[in-house]
């Protein structure tokens, strides 16, 4: 570490604080020790079975394990009881360790300590200091730039002095504690466009936006009124430059989902203020590489006045759109340059300047071969035809848009933008839907997805789909029964699933309260997430050795399925628990389900990190090379004042 960082102070909490256990039980220190000396003897896989049966307390008997475990959240405690006297430390050790011989035996890590308060908010590759670094051509400066190894910190993020445990939905979607997000920039910037109000201890969200200060609610109507919301066929969605996502928060009321996504810039805290609210949301930007999504995966996109310049550098911007939505699929456009003729003054721009715009950009979207379904008010909305029989036909008869060359479409991982369109699956009729058609939600949810249906997704057939689906319901429920919060609606609601295969974990969890991002790592053997959109879920591209283009403090509840196998001789498993760290709320929960020696040495890892965890069998019983591992990230916050810390450990 580079110099020396004092520890920050845990806060006090209520007796009954968020702990992974609260005792273990000593009545067989006998048969672990007898346990301990065969382990030495034999296979190191006994080593799952050895803490099963010390323990006694983990069965397949809800009752049984519930008495051992205690996830649930607590009430914030008093202001001045949050951080106590810098003088005192943080303890980071953990309090509730086994007695058996075994873990005297182990080599302890030590404990990993807090980064300065100045990281609170810190977002490693979309650092503003390191943004500097790079071409501000396209906006590049504002992309994903990672930090080198050496400059990776091993230390842990703070929570701000004050934090409390968010607002359990739907109340969150209106309200955000002052001191989860100290920020008070957009109260004045936004005040009369009605995003965002100051009261007292608290934000609240009234639901406005640049393009709808009477409300999300009235403004998702007028859209309605254009085309059909209600009916199922609409799921999915992107906001692209989403401000405090109002518009993906209130659209959740209707069963569609949304990505929303804003750069880290001058509007502070957007994206943050999105997630405290729990709705999903990212950090990103259209600039010069692909959006992190498959080809189409999105039923509709939407900008409102979100700035982005979709008549120049070629239409590319318009054209990564058409890549993202899905066949048939509707773009909504707000604000400039629509109804230039009422708002030209307002927005202190030229007719003539608006007026080209919009001429550009319609020609874009007819080089994309849309159709402009209507345009009325503020709104106009296009969709994208239902495969490109005849946009092939209309290509030879004129100069338009080229078609991609031969090229993977859902390949998006600082994946450079093209200036030519994506080619759809072929079709043999002009009524074919290219792809396949998509069941209306939510029979859309258990229905086969296209993709696995037509055999684009190698080695995954309908039948595989349908036992991993029924494979994901009884490990959930296994979950349930291990961490008793999790079937308890308003405990969790920011869900991170990094490893999601096919989206099971979030589609058994579908009747819950909660939402899920559903990460496919870059590393996997197969790309699936065209099929996790296809089933009407969300879902991003990520690579574990990198951090995530989220704030810290986003997500409830991290279940990580085979992670650290897939990421074995890639990158530090220490980094990734550390990003994991940084991602997870106080109190929050973990899941990780690995080999039993991989669930060992991370146990080793988590226990230096101000965590409790606990080993358990598989759901199958204790003859499972497999294991899970339960966790919960302890409380505590950065102390009242941050002169109080000197060193950012970033080494």
């Amino acid at each position: 570490m580079a110099g020396s960082s004092p520890q920050y102070n845990a806060t006090a909490k209520p007796a009954k604080p968020t702990t992974i256990f609260n005792i273990f039980s000593s009545k067989n220190t006998n048969l672990c020790t007898l346990a301990f000396i065969v382990s030495l003897c034999i296979a190191s896989y006994l080593l799952g079975s050895y803490h099963q049966s010390r323990s006694g307390i983990f069965s397949n008997t809800a009752d049984t394990v519930n008495e051992a475990c205690d996830y649930s959240s607590t009430t914030k405690p008093a202001a001045d009881d949050l951080a106590v006297d810098g003088s005192k430390t943080l303890d980071f050790s953990t309090h509730h360790v086994a007695t058996a011989d075994m873990e005297s035996t182990e080599v302890k890590l030590k404990p990993y300590p807090p980064c300065n308060v100045t990281y609170s908010e810190y977002t490693p590759c979309q650092d503003a200091k390191r943004s500097l670094r790079f071409d501000r051509d396209r906006l590049r400066y504002r992309e994903r730039h990672c930090p080198e190894k050496q400059e990776i910190l091993k230390c842990l993020i703070p929570a701000p002095y004050g934090y409390r445990n968010p607002f359990s939905w739907p109340a969150s979607r209106d309200l955000v504690w002052y001191a989860n997000v100290p920020h008070k920039e957009l109260t004045v910037e936004k005040a009369v466009q009605n995003w965002i109000r100051y009261e007292a201890d608290r934000f609240r969200f009234p639901g406005g936006g640049t393009m709808f200060p009477n409300g999300a609610d009235a403004y998702i109507d007028d859209i309605d009124n254009l085309i059909n919301l209600k009916d199922g066929s609409i799921r999915t969605a992107i906001d692209t430059g989403c401000g405090v996502a109002s518009w993906g928060a209130y659209l959740l009321s209707r069963n569609i989902l949304t990505m929303s996504f804003a750069p880290r810039d001058t509007h502070e805290a957007q994206v943050q203020f999105a997630l405290e609210r729990g709705v999903p949301a990212l950090i990103g930007i259209l600039a010069s590489k692909r959006l992190p999504y498959p080809s189409r995966a999105f039923d509709m996109a939407h900008c409102s006045r979100c700035l982005i310049p979709w008549n120049k550098f070629g239409g590319v911007y318009l054209i990564e759109v058409d890549r993202v939505l899905r066949p048939g699929g509707y773009w909504v456009l707000s604000g400039p340059p629509i109804n230039w003729k009422n708002h030209y003054r307002g927005w202190q721009r030229t007719q003539e300047d608006l007026n080209n715009e919009q001429v550009s950009i319609e020609s874009v979207a007819k080089s994309l071969c849309w159709t402009k379904v209507k345009e009325r008010n503020d709104i106009a909305i296009w969709q994208k035809p239902l495969n490109h029989l005849n946009c092939n036909v209309n290509r030879k008869l004129s100069k338009s848009l080229p078609f991609c060359p031969a090229h993977d479409p859902d390949k998006a991982w600082y994946t450079e933008m093209e200036t030519c369109l994506t080619n759809l699956p072929e079709v043999s009729s002009g009524e074919e839907i290219s792809g396949g058609e998509l069941a209306k939600w939510p029979e859309r949810l258990n229905a086969i997805p296209p993709r696995i249906h037509t055999g684009s997704i190698e080695g995954i057939t309908a039948e595989i789909f349908e036992e991993n689906s029924q494979l994901w319901k009884r490990r959930v429920s296994y979950y349930k029964q291990v961490n008793n919060q999790l079937g308890q609606p308003g405990r969790y609601r920011n869900l991170l699933d990094m490893n999601a295969n096919l989206g099971g974990f979030a589609a058994a969890l579908i009747h819950d309260p909660l939402w899920v991002m559903n990460v496919v790592p870059v590393e996997a053997k197969i790309n699936t997430l065209g099929v996790v959109y296809e089933r009407g879920l969300i879902g991003t591209y990520q690579s574990w050795c990198e951090a995530m283009s989220t704030y810290p403090r986003t997500y409830d509840l991290i279940h990580a399925d085979s992670v650290f196998s897939l990421y074995k001789d890639r990158c530090e498993m220490e980094d990734i628990l550390l990003e994991m760290d940084r991602i997870l709320r106080p109190e929050g929960s973990v899941i990780i389900r690995d080999d039993v020696d991989v669930v060992v040495k991370m146990k080793k890892i988590i226990d230096a990190m101000n965590w409790d965890s606990r080993i358990v069998d598989h759901e199958d019983g204790p003859h499972v090379r497999e294991k899970l591992l339960f966790a919960v990230k302890l409380y505590w916050t950065a102390p009242a004042s941050s002169d109080k810390t000197v060193s950012d450990n970033s080494s």
